[in-house]
């Protein structure tokens, strides 16, 4: 047995640590110069200083169950690596605190989940018990619906209208769905609340305290060299096809032979090796249709003495969306990430524009900070699939014997997440050596 794995982002690296602990040959195949995909670190140089900056600022969920038992694996230590803190939400309407939610550790689920919101800032008495009925409603359907509807439909039908929606369901949604909530899929959307308040330790926030590259690509790469994985860079497959013994993958250069392969690319990218595969134009067909939402983030370098109350707080009614301190969680005293997610009137503005425009609302939201030194612009423009309602999204498996199909788009019951890439490629492992 001997597995191709073509694509070096989460889900291929995935699929490749699991193969390779069960001590399963895999050759890694990655057309960039780095492994990690989109989970990757980026340098930029400013005043001869070279400054580590994430394409992206990563959250993920204490529901992320497959990916924190992936990173144990492969060596990373929970604790050393994020910073775990309760279910906590805070929304600054200019300088002010326009919502808070905050949940208890030390209460069980569902009561602390409850309290948080029932005693939640910035919503009027009716509006937190309409929050509190309709939660009660989707905990007893086990958050399924019959029909995939829009959100802000599947909202507005359960009487979640007004600040509901402005300060707790759509900062949520395109937190994690990356999408907009006129078209984001309530199906998809319910799923991930479902996994959130299962129970109390799932909806915990876990911010990253490491850089992208050292949380996983780094250390996958370590680990798989030392299962004997051979990792080749630079290899971009231009196609694939049967052969008696299984596959021939082929690159400009080479040819490797496989008796398994794992397909791990962007679905952007799945056209251009599918062409000696007609079982699988259909699949090509359906992700032609994707559309793309894209996450911008602004890094704005201030005094290194500059810090905000949390390491993570939103902004309402703003291009900003969410606000990073890098000095509290990354020692990168005084470098705030804002994060804008989906597309919106933000993509008119020219880089410099935006970066002027996001430090006016920090200095509105937080007046203790004075004028950034320097900033950075960095635009995912196809960073995720839109999560939109009945989207189309194939299977792991495939029309062709032992060749397979792994990415965060073949994870159906999720979106565009590090945990739905990490549990697909798991999965075209797991249907292998099972």
């Amino acid at each position: 047995m001997h597995v191709c794995v073509i694509g070096g982002g989460i889900a291929g690296l995935s699929a490749a640590a699991t193969l390779a602990s069960e001590g399963i040959q895999v050759t890694l195949l990655d057309a960039a110069s780095q492994l990690g995909g989109r989970a990757r670190t980026v340098a930029i140089e400013y005043n001869t200083q070279v400054h580590q900056l994430d394409n992206g600022q990563h959250i993920l969920l204490g529901a992320y169950s497959e990916t924190l038992k992936l990173l144990q694996q492969i060596g990373v230590n929970e604790k050393n690596a994020f910073l775990r803190m309760p279910l906590s939400l805070q929304l600054h309407v200019n300088s002010q605190i326009g919502f808070k939610l905050k949940t208890s550790r030390y209460l069980p689920a569902p009561i602390n989940q409850l309290l948080g919101f029932l005693f939640c800032h910035g919503l009027k008495l009716h509006e937190r018990i309409s929050a509190i009925k309709f939660m009660a409603k989707l905990k007893k359907t086990n958050f399924q619906i019959g029909e995939d509807e829009p959100l802000a439909i599947f909202l507005l039908k359960n009487k979640q209208h007004g600040n509901i929606i402005n300060l707790l369901w759509e900062p949520l949604c395109l937190a994690a769905l990356n999408t907009p909530i006129q078209l984001a899929s309530t199906k998809i959307f319910l799923n991930v609340l479902r996994d959130t308040f299962k129970n109390k330790s799932d909806s915990d926030f876990l911010l990253p305290k490491l850089d992208l590259s050292q949380l996983f690509s780094q250390p996958i790469t370590s680990y798989l060299k030392r299962k004997n994985v051979s990792i080749f860079l630079n290899k971009r497959v231009k196609s694939i096809t049967e052969s008696k013994t299984g596959y021939k993958v082929s690159t400009k250069d080479e040819t490797y032979d496989a008796s398994h392969v794992i397909i791990a690319i962007s679905p952007v990218r799945l056209r251009n090796v599918l062409g000696d595969l007609p079982k699988l134009h259909y699949i090509a067909e359906q992700t032609d249709s994707y559309h793309y939402q894209p996450i911008t983030t602004i890094y704005l370098q201030y005094a290194p003495t500059a810090s905000l109350s949390s390491p993570m707080l939103g902004l309402a009614n703003t291009f900003s969306q969410w606000v990073f301190d890098r000095g509290i969680l990354c020692n990168q005293h005084g470098l705030m990430a804002v994060i804008i997610s989906a597309e919106g009137e933000h993509q008119s503005l020219t880089q410099d524009a935006l970066a002027l425009k996001v430090a006016q609302e920090l200095k509105a939201a937080f007046p203790q900070l004075d004028k950034p030194l320097w900033h950075k612009v960095i635009s995912e423009k196809r960073a995720t699939f839109s999560c939109n309602v009945n989207l189309p999204r194939p299977a792991q498996v495939t029309p062709y014997t032992n060749l397979y199909l792994a990415g965060d788009y073949t994870y159906a019951e999720y979106p565009a997440t590090i945990e739905g890439a990490v549990r697909s490629g798991i999965s075209c492992a797991n249907l292998i050596y099972h």
